[in-house]
């Protein structure tokens, strides 16, 4: 078994969250969280800035530690253990450019109800409805965007 450890953000700009399009030769295909695999010396929280980043051209900040995530894939002649931790993000504008190298066709921002059923795995969808409460509570205290909780 291999061990892996992935960060990744929930990113929102005027309510609504980004998601990336994947279409990896046409084996893997669907709509996802911007996350990525931790590089050698790096702190988790700038794993997922730097990921979300790379992976959708988008600028955005943490606002708050949301969790984990975990799921396991197969590789030949192993099985992957994977380990994502989330935060909460604050876009800066509703730009985003998918990473093509990375396989991302599309990427945009979407409402809550939509991106909800557009995503593809239901550890994403938990993360994301824990995200968005947790955006909600905030922004019903008139402190969305206002500090960082981290």
């Amino acid at each position: 078994m291999i061990e892996a450890t992935s960060c990744g953000g929930v990113v929102i700009f005027r309510g609504k969250i980004l998601l990336l399009y994947k279409n990896f030769r046409n084996k893997y295909e669907g709509w996802v969280l911007p996350k990525g695999t931790v590089e050698e010396g790096e702190e988790y929280k700038d794993t997922a800035l730097r990921e979300v980043l790379e992976e959708t051209g988008a600028t955005a900040s943490i606002i708050k530690y949301i969790g984990k995530s975990g799921y396991s894939f197969n590789v030949p002649d192993d099985t992957v253990e994977k380990e994502v931790h989330w935060y909460l993000m604050m876009a800066d504008s509703y730009y985003s450019k998918p990473q093509r190298e990375e396989f991302f066709v599309d990427s945009g921002f979407y409402k809550y109800h939509e991106a909800f059923h557009l995503l593809k795995f239901a550890n994403e969808r938990q993360i994301l409805e824990k995200a968005y409460n947790e955006y909600l509570e905030l922004k019903k205290k008139n402190l969305w965007g206002s500090k960082k909780y981290y």
